[in-house]
């Protein structure tokens, strides 16, 4: 009498078929998640979802909810910049009186 755990030959064939397609999916799989392109293309989406999640909180900075400027910080904005612009110049401007002398 055949015990119910004995597997035919067809049955052993189609296990090791399936084995073979899911490493063949496995191996091909990691050859996408590694090929240069790939790798590539999901930096290129990385930095532009961080670009586009950068730009969204600039931009909740200055404008509220309602869609209005936040003057305040427009101007605090504007007033860094402004400073920056002069530190530039004033170094500037030293450098060159001392490359004068």
């Amino acid at each position: 009498m055949a015990d119910s755990t004995t597997r035919s030959k067809q049955d052993i064939e189609a296990e090791i078929a399936a084995a073979r397609q899911r490493l063949a999916d496995n191996v091909a799989g990691l050859i996408n998640q590694v090929h240069p392109k790939a790798v590539m293309q999901r930096g290129i989406d990385d930095a532009r979802g961080l670009a586009a999640a950068e730009f969204n909180n600039a931009k909740a900075q200055v404008i509220d909810e309602n869609g209005q400027l936040r003057t305040e910080r427009v101007l605090l904005l504007g007033g860094a910049v402004a400073g920056v612009v002069t530190f530039v110049l004033l170094v500037r401007g030293i450098l060159r009186s001392i490359r004068r002398d």
